[in-house]
């Protein structure tokens, strides 16, 4: 999720585990700790457009890291924490905010290493948008409070909020999920495979994606709050074994391809306007559209050792923003 998020998660997990004594310190080092894997993103190429979409998320967010992140913290932390802290409680901080952070990015949809070294699998359980203020600030206003009274019982609330949300988000995607199926019934469809994630800032619109018969359907579904069905639109999917016809094998393009293939869990599709873009499917502006936020270009005339070109787009066309209110409210 974003960094604040993540910031107000890390110390309100800290604050769980401290006393009024070493609340506030320690409040500090849980926040840190619990930002902290997201340096990740300064593992970039300015030559290799895909580095930074494999490393973020990856090893510093693994489980088995966790303890080595946290110490890494700890002794950055420690030494203007010191007068305050012992050692081992800056240690124990860090490592209860520094393991909120993975966990909370696998509940998101972009897809996390948890399990790494062990399993690159990106884990992703779709249960909560990657930005949520619904989510956020009762965590960050109880945090603040805790802070502020030396307060450990409502850093615990500000834990058990989002704990609670969390677990919401799980029933609304089973929720979003069943509604999604019955949809693709109706059509006559028997989805390969199906995915629900929560738009942006909310737990009551979702994004439904399917594919049938070689497209991916994308539709969003209100469940909740006054249920709707807001019917989309479609993409062919990318067929890898035509794309080889176009790519030469064992290119750095292919590769490219390949890396982008895994990192979206597959759902990827053509643009209709440019059969050399291929779009992450997962993503929308709107919940129910197939033009995706980010997307890489190939250039079939290029040479074997040229990467692809990363294209962004986030959806600022007029208009958008209302029919998004509509989906979410009317």
């Amino acid at each position: 999720m974003d960094p604040i998020s993540q910031g107000v998660l890390g110390a309100s997990c800290a604050q769980s585990i401290s006393s009024r004594r070493n609340l506030a310190p320690a409040t500090v080092a849980g926040a840190l700790a619990g930002m902290a894997p997201d340096l990740d993103v300064l593992i970039s190429s300015t030559t290799d457009p895909l580095l930074f979409l494999e490393y973020h998320r990856h090893f510093t967010h693994a489980l088995a890291f966790i303890p080595v992140g946290a110490l890494i913290c700890a002794i950055a932390f420690h030494w203007f924490l010191r007068h305050q802290l012992k050692f081992s409680f800056t240690y124990l901080a860090c490592l209860v905010g520094y393991a909120s952070h993975g966990p909370l990015d696998a509940c998101t949809t972009y897809g996390t290493l948890l399990f790494w070294p062990f399993s690159d699998t990106r884990v992703a359980w779709n249960n909560v948008s990657v930005v949520d203020p619904i989510f956020t600030v009762p965590v960050l206003v109880l945090g603040y409070y805790s802070f502020k009274r030396h307060s450990p019982i409502l850093g615990r609330c500000a834990l058990g909020w989002a704990i609670g949300y969390l677990l919401l988000g799980l029933s609304q995607t089973h929720s979003a999920q069943a509604a999604g199926a019955e949809l693709a019934a109706s059509r006559g469809h028997v989805p390969v495979r199906a995915q629900a994630s929560p738009a942006i800032g909310n737990l009551w619109l979702w994004r439904h994606i399917y594919e049938h018969d070689g497209r991916i359907y994308a539709d969003a579904i209100r469940v909740g709050f006054n249920d709707r069905v807001f019917e989309g639109s479609s993409l062919s999917r990318l067929n890898m074994s035509e794309l080889a016809m176009r790519l030469n094998q064992g290119s750095t393009q292919a590769k490219d391809v390949d890396r982008f293939a895994k990192f979206a869990d597959g759902y990827l599709g053509i643009a209709e306007d440019d059969e050399n873009r291929i779009i992450d499917l997962r993503y929308s502006p709107l919940p129910n559209e197939v033009s995706g936020i980010w997307s890489i270009v190939i250039d079939p005339s290029a040479n074997d050792d040229a990467h692809v070109r990363f294209e962004t787009d986030r959806g600022s066309e007029p208009g958008r923003v209302d029919l998004l209110f509509e989906m979410l409210f009317r």
